[in-house]
């Protein structure tokens, strides 16, 4: 069995383990989750996360924003629209589609442009723009559990 084969089903199955709903309690536990999740997506990853304003998404980003060593702050891109960061191991491009009024908008950004490989694309507010993001985007919905708790899982 190809060696590359192999660790990309294994990744896989771990990255399944997330279709079932995780709780966090704490914004640490979002970030801690999120580096596990940074550790399995493939060098070229696009993310879409869905889900209300404060049901974690921007916490998540973070800890994938930890786990790819990046240093710099991390926080909502709602009125850049986007944020590029380069982190040690890929670059992240961070961005928050809710001012965007079509996919048509996300395409003449040019983001592409400026994105390199390893690269992971994470989108907040994913469905103001569903026709620009590739086919194998991974989504993953978030939700308000309680005050300070939050829990989110990957679509099937």
């Amino acid at each position: 069995m190809n060696g590359e084969f192999f660790m990309e089903r294994n990744a896989a199955e771990a990255l399944g383990k997330f279709r079932t709903w995780t709780l966090c309690r704490s914004p640490e536990e979002t970030e801690a989750a999120a580096a596990r999740i940074a550790a399995l997506l493939p060098p070229e990853a696009t993310l879409a996360l869905h889900g209300e304003l404060g049901a974690g998404k921007t916490t998540f980003v973070r800890g994938l924003a930890r786990a790819f060593g990046v240093a710099q702050p991390i926080t909502s891109p709602s009125y850049n629209i986007y944020a590029i960061y380069e982190g040690r191991s890929r670059q992240l491009v961070h961005m928050d589609a809710y001012r965007l009024p079509s996919p048509e908008a996300a395409e003449a950004l040019m983001l592409e442009e400026f994105m390199r490989s390893p690269r992971c694309w994470v989108v907040e507010w994913p469905e103001k723009i569903a026709g620009a993001l590739p086919a194998d985007a991974l989504h993953f919905d978030f939700e308000i559990v309680s005050a300070g708790t939050h829990r989110f899982r990957l679509r099937e």
